[in-house]
């Protein structure tokens, strides 16, 4: 249908153009004279500029497009360059390129850029370099570039979608947070992190040759007395426990902040060398059991460039029966907004744990409301951890918690 439209604009657009070329010339012949005359020569080249126009194949004009930003964080920018190639030498006079997509939100800045205009003249090669400034987190399709040709006055345009599809990803930001482990436990468990704590000397595990630096305590009496060597005493490490990190996406003004959180404790969490597993529970359910390698928490940041607040039912029924499956000693849980509901399905559902940190995301002015107050109170009567935290606690999340 828009296609049909295009076709009859342009050719009622050629049809003035011819009209204009009728009337000059039919001024001319009955008027006569220098003035009618030279109007009309006047006006031929402009209007037989347009009829050629009006037939110019722009489906033989190709367009590629590169983009200089390999990775864009939220708030970033991004820059590519639109190059244009044609086969002919045919003059083109006002070209307008604007690139075209789907996204609302890089719509909504597209919409406040003005569209670039060029005056390719007899040129078969020209392109176009654009940036655009505080890119929003997403999934942006660029469907390809829109061109816009026209003539002299404007009496006969042409345009086309050349599709050139590509997609940009928008991570989240991070920021940087020192991780440490909510509680210790022995390595006796199914899944031992490698984040070693601290040496438990109540339990010796075996014993080695005596170096510099060992503590006196640490020496191996008995074995010193039968053999005069010292030696010191091995100790079993203790080590950090198994993580689930839950997440909600309910719609929220909060909710971006509350993703650069998750992304944040993700990557402190694979950077200090340990592991967990990740629960987001939206209208889909997006689960990763192992999250320990540089390329699992990539995987993990794909998704979480793409999420949107799309939970439209309480956390609580959304995730109950997942609750269930959680073997971690630890639940680490992060949202806007804790509910009564949710704690104590947490308590219901989740019996293998023996701690549960819950951060609740807040804006930087934003104080928390009585109702809410009572909630955390509740959870922390169950033995829950409650933390409030906004972007600038970020960094402190994990060490604050060991404070307490």
């Amino acid at each position: 249908m828009n296609r049909f439209k295009k076709n009859t604009a342009l050719w009622g657009r050629l049809a003035f153009v011819l009209f204009l070329l009728f009337l000059t010339f039919s001024f001319a012949m009955f008027q006569g004279g220098f003035v009618s005359w030279f109007i009309f020569y006047m006006s031929l080249p402009f209007i037989l500029y347009s009829v050629l126009l009006a037939f110019y194949p722009l489906r033989k004009i190709e367009v590629s497009r590169e983009i200089h930003t390999a990775q864009v964080r939220k708030g970033g920018s991004y820059s590519a360059t639109i190059t244009i190639c044609r086969k002919n030498f045919f003059p083109l006079l006002y070209t307008v390129i604007r690139e075209q997509t789907h996204s609302p939100a890089l719509n909504k800045i597209l919409a406040t850029q003005r569209p670039k205009m060029i005056v390719p003249g007899f040129r078969k090669s020209y392109s176009w370099t654009y940036s655009i400034e505080d890119m929003p987190r997403g999934e942006h399709v660029l469907e390809g570039v829109f061109l816009e040709l026209s003539d002299f006055f404007g009496w006969v345009k042409k345009s086309r979608l050349m599709p050139v599809s590509q997609t940009i990803l928008v991570y989240p930001n991070t920021v940087e947070m020192a991780y440490r482990p909510i509680e210790s436990r022995y390595d006796h468990g199914s899944m031992a992190a490698p984040f070693t704590l601290v040496k438990d000397t109540t339990m010796a595990s075996g014993i080695r040759d005596y170096q510099p630096g060992d503590r006196v305590s640490w020496i191996h009496w008995k074995s010193y007395a039968r053999t005069q060597t010292l030696r010191t005493k091995e100790f079993e490490d203790r080590q950090s426990q198994d993580l689930f990190l839950l997440d909600d996406r309910n719609a929220s003004a909060k909710f971006e902040l509350q993703v650069e959180l998750v992304a944040s404790i993700l990557q402190s969490i694979v950077r200090a060398n340990s592991s967990l597993a990740y629960l987001s529970v939206g209208q889909s359910r997006n689960y990763f059991p192992v999250i320990q390698t540089e390329e699992h928490l990539q995987r993990v940041m794909y998704h979480l460039a793409k999420v949107q607040g799309d939970l439209e039912k309480p956390v609580d029924q959304a995730v109950g029966r997942e609750l269930q499956r959680v073997n971690a000693s630890t639940l680490l849980y992060v949202t806007s907004q804790l509910s009564l509901e949710m704690v104590q399905s947490i308590q219901k559902n989740a019996k293998n744990l023996s701690s549960c940190l819950c951060l609740v995301v807040m804006r930087k002015d934003e104080s928390l409301r009585d109702e809410d107050e009572k909630v955390h109170q509740f959870a922390r009567s169950k033995g829950f951890i409650v933390n409030c935290v906004n972007p600038e606690s970020f960094a402190t999340v994990f060490t604050e918690v060991i404070r307490q």
